[in-house]
């Protein structure tokens, strides 16, 4: 299993290494890495998805499963979205769960999973990654939270211009766990309560993909 938090703390302080251009899959050029988004009020989205993924990766460790993260902290840069999916292919990760926050217009609310439109490794890791998020969505539901009211399809979305999602050869979602824009979401992300509910509905879901749970449609 691989934990993918998005961004990282320094990313705005090197825009010289984030800025970058790599290979994004599909003959797509893309960034190394974003800054990532915030709340009105300042509190950075590298800074959240770094503490649900501190929050998700025990309650995974304690059920057994091994878990690797594509970063070891919140204070370095990167590394690059490339890098990140190779890290993950490399470990041969089972699911991969990337993290983040979004940055829409402040009536948009909700979460959404991505998948890749153009999966670059088959059928059958294809049908992983739609399972994988099935289930990833079910449980965020379960604890609570609404699928976008304006993105995606009941809270799914396959998108071909990620190149987390272009260069992973593994069963992989990315989600954007609620908008950091809308001031009620806003809340809930920059607490240590909303935090620990959306690692609780990321690791329900790796658990119920694991069980063989979820749909490939």
């Amino acid at each position: 299993m691989a934990i993918d938090p998005g961004h990282n703390g320094a990313n705005e302080s090197h825009p010289e290494i984030i800025n970058q251009m790599i290979d994004g899959g599909y003959g797509q050029r893309h960034v190394c890495n974003t800054t990532g988004t915030q709340t009105d009020a300042g509190y950075p989205e590298h800074e959240f998805a770094w503490n649900v993924a501190t929050y998700l990766r025990p309650m995974l460790e304690a059920k057994g499963i091994t878990v690797v993260m594509t970063r070891s902290n919140d204070s370095s840069v990167g590394p690059c979205t490339d890098k990140r999916a190779a890290i993950e292919n490399n470990a041969d990760a089972d699911a991969v769960v990337s993290i983040h926050g979004d940055g829409a217009p402040s009536d948009v609310e909700g979460f959404y999973v991505l998948t890749a439109t153009r999966p670059p490794a088959g059928a059958t890791i294809a049908a992983a990654s739609l399972r994988l998020a099935s289930c990833i969505a079910a449980g965020v539901k379960g604890v609570g939270f609404p699928p976008s009211n304006t993105l995606g399809s009941g809270g799914l979305w396959k998108r071909d211009d990620l190149t987390g999602l272009n260069r992973s050869t593994r069963p992989k979602i990315l989600i954007e766990c609620g908008n950091m824009r809308n001031p009620t979401e806003a809340g809930l992300m920059s607490s240590d309560s909303g935090q620990r509910r959306y690692a609780q509905g990321l690791a329900d879901g790796v658990f119920e993909f694991l069980r063989g749970g979820g749909s490939a449609s």
